[in-house]
Formats: C-alpha cells, sequence, structure tokens
C-alpha cells in the first residue's frame, strides 16, 4: 500500500512526458512513416494529464475538430532526476508503470509534419494524455512481457506487446498497431493485462468563452 501511493506521488511531482513515435514497426507502417533507426522523441506538458477513475473525467475533442486518434501506451514514471543515465543503470531510476493514451488531432498533425513544424498543438492539449494509476516497479516482474490493449465502444482497436518495442525500456522510456480515430460520444477502455484497466468517455469541449 506504501509502494503505491509513493508511486502514485511520483506522478503528481512530474514535470515533463517523453513520448517516443514510431517505436513499434507494425505501427510505423501502418501510417506510412520509415522504420527509425534511432528513438523519435517528443514532449507533452503535464497538464494534458487525465487521472483515470475521477467521475468528471473525459477525452475533450475541441471545436472544430471531430475526431481524435488513440495510442495506448506504457507510461514508465521515472523516481528520480535521471541525466546521462548509462543503459546499465536505467532501471535503477524506474519508480513504477502505468498504462496511459496518447491522444492526437491526427488532421493538426498532418498540417504541423508538412510544415516542418512542432506537433505540441497536435498532443499536448488539455485531456491528451490520459492515464492509470500508478504501479509500483516491484509488482511488474518483465515490462517487456506486457500486453496492451484498447477498446472503443468494446470493439476491439489495439492489441500488442511490448515485448515488440523496437527500443526497450532500458534503452529509452517507452503504440502497438491499430491506432485510430474515436468521436465525441464513443467510449475508450484500454488496459494492461492482468495488472490495470482504465475507461474513459470522449466528449466535446466545452468553451469557457463565448465569441
Amino acid at each position: 500500500m506504501a509502494a503505491a501511493a509513493a508511486a502514485q506521488r511520483l506522478l503528481a511531482a512530474s514535470t515533463k512526458i517523453v513520448g517516443v513515435g514510431r517505436n513499434y514497426v507494425a505501427h510505423a507502417k501502418e501510417l506510412g512513416n520509415p522504420v527509425p533507426k534511432e528513438p523519435v522523441l517528443f514532449l507533452k506538458p503535464t497538464s494534458s494529464f487525465l487521472h483515470a477513475g475521477v467521475a468528471t473525467a473525459a477525452i475533450e475533442v475541441p471545436e472544430p475538430l471531430e475526431s481524435l486518434h488513440h495510442e495506448v501506451e506504457l507510461a514508465v514514471v521515472i523516481s528520480r532526476r535521471a541525466r546521462d543515465v548509462p543503459e546499465s543503470a536505467a532501471m535503477d531510476f524506474v519508480g513504477g508503470y502505468a498504462l496511459a493514451l496518447d491522444m492526437t488531432a491526427r488532421d493538426l498533425q498532418s498540417v504541423a509534419k508538412s510544415a516542418g513544424l512542432p506537433w505540441t498543438l497536435a498532443k499536448g492539449q488539455d485531456t491528451f494524455t490520459p492515464i492509470s494509476a500508478v504501479v509500483p516497479k516491484s509488482a511488474v516482474a518483465n515490462p517487456d512481457g506486457l500486453e496492451l490493449w484498447l477498446k472503443v465502444d468494446d470493439e476491439l482497436r489495439q492489441k500488442g506487446l511490448t515485448s515488440d518495442m523496437m527500443f526497450k525500456v532500458p534503452f529509452l522510456i517507452s503504440t502497438p498497431e491499430g491506432v485510430g480515430p474515436v468521436r465525441v460520444g464513443q467510449k475508450i477502455k484500454a488496459g494492461i493485462t492482468d495488472l490495470i484497466d482504465v475507461e474513459f468517455d470522449v466528449q466535446r469541449r466545452k468553451r469557457s468563452f463565448s465569441n
């Protein structure tokens, strides 16, 4: 119990989200992207977190978008400041794991990519990183042997193994194939088999100010 609470506090104290793109061969090919020889990294703000289990928690689709794309991810939660860490010592900095969704406004990302611009607007908006509670590191014997899955309205959309990642957790910090759109009014369920289950509604973002 104490270990779980300590792991959860790490998430609350986090300062940034480091995303790893195209880390599955099938996923890269699915989106028509070349298979990278080095990790493709991007940043998301922690303000994009949407914590599972909150009664009012819902993924928000901003105007004028009609849908977002989902990607189920293994989130590796770092326990302390890490710089210039050798691969051999990388796991010493892991405090726990969580199930996360990387939500993307694909239309906005396509425009940004074609112009050589960052993906921030497409990936960093509020509620664009739904995340489960943190599981202590001690509860996960092998992070390279986990099965991740995702359903939209009870239709299985993604299912894959972390063993299929090109760049393993100690090498970086870590999406199975099957990414796709989710629309307002739908429900997302996702999990790590035998470990975590989360559920999120998808709704239209309410405007704070009227024009």
